[in-house]
């Protein structure tokens, strides 16, 4: 019996089960975008740890989340959801927009 190819299979698995936990402990947050808003308007994290934001867009037009705080841009298409790793971040606000629509979807996260 040839064992060699379990040997790959059995470092993948090692390396899943060793990772898993430190994915699996990220906070995450969710945002929604909606008649160009962003809601809510204020999230807020714990200092010195990795956060996994959510944004879930229910326009019907895309959106680019901006941060140049996080520096952080992504293009979430109208009726679609991103994830963004942020972090781990100081105590602080920092603030985001949409890009294409800066007045009305603003938003800020504060990190305690």
């Amino acid at each position: 019996m040839n064992r060699k190819p379990l040997v790959p299979m059995i470092a993948l698995a090692v390396l899943l089960a060793w990772t898993a936990p430190a994915w699996a402990q990220e906070p995450v947050l969710r945002l929604t975008l909606k008649a160009h808003r962003f809601e809510p308007a204020e999230l807020q994290a714990p200092a010195g740890t990795k956060i996994l934001l959510v944004i879930k867009n229910e326009d019907s037009t895309p959106e680019e989340f901006e941060s140049k705080d996080l520096k952080r841009e992504k293009v979430i298409p109208g009726g679609g959801e991103v994830t963004i790793r942020i972090g781990p971040l100081k105590p602080g606000t920092y603030e985001f927009f949409g890009e294409f629509n800066p007045q009305t979807a603003r938003g800020r996260l504060v990190v305690k």
